[in-house]
């Protein structure tokens, strides 16, 4: 999605609601504990989360002082990869990955809830069936009279505002999650990529995603070792 040049004087700012302090557990036995902060007056009126991990207020400190920002991974719910383990998507691997690497770093996750690519769940079911005759992850959402992704960041760059980190190092390999920040006042310091999470059940998925929007994933001979060519 492209913002238009006003967006960042139109974005309003947003406010701490909650903080609270949460243990998290992973089912592969990884822990950490996150400070979990809720807002008022997100410009898309959803419920997003921010989650701090590690050192996230130091972090910031020494940002704005000029040394290394906080690492900041703006993460899409997917409640068929994050909850249930679906090897369709690499969306569960990467929220994994995430919250271990910024706990060690020092930032912040932010749950976005933006169910598949911003058409919600349901829809994104429908695009699974399209997805099984044959279309790629954004063609099908297309037929289904959607874009190819609806998301917009402009909750994420509130949220990131309210904590005063307006410099980070962005743990993604969407480049247009960089380039909306960006335009949203949020410094872009470092393009930090995640793993590869390749599966059989993926790779044409992840495969649409590097050819059709330029993710930074590296799948040079991944479809010759699971057996399937785009």
């Amino acid at each position: 999605m492209t913002l238009e040049p006003s967006a960042l004087a139109q974005l309003p700012t947003a406010n701490v609601r909650t903080r609270v302090r949460v243990p998290l557990r992973f089912a592969d036995g990884f822990e950490t504990v996150a400070d979990v902060f809720t807002f008022h007056d997100l410009v898309d009126g959803h419920e997003h989360l921010l989650l701090g991990l590690g050192d996230w207020a130091g972090a910031v400190e020494r940002s704005t002082a000029g040394g290394e920002p906080p690492l900041v991974r703006p993460h899409s719910e997917c409640l068929t990869g994050d909850v249930f383990g679906s090897q369709r998507c690499d969306c569960g691997p990467q929220l994994r990955e995430a919250v271990e690497r910024i706990s060690a770093a020092g930032g912040f996750l932010l749950y976005l809830r933006q169910e598949g690519r911003g058409i919600g769940l349901y829809a994104k079911l429908d695009a699974y069936a399209l997805q099984d005759d044959g279309l790629d992850t954004y063609e099908a959402n297309l037929a289904l009279g959607r874009g190819e992704d609806e998301r917009d960041y402009r909750a994420a760059a509130q949220m990131l505002h309210a904590v005063g980190a307006d410099r980070i190092r962005l743990l993604s390999n969407n480049p247009d999650k960089a380039g909306q920040l960006e335009a949203l006042g949020v410094e872009v310091a470092e393009h930090v990529p995640t793993g590869v999470h390749v599966s059989a059940s993926n790779v044409r998925y992840l495969e649409a995603k590097r050819d059709r929007t330029s993710h930074t994933l590296d799948l040079a001979g991944i479809g010759e070792l699971f057996g399937v060519t785009a």
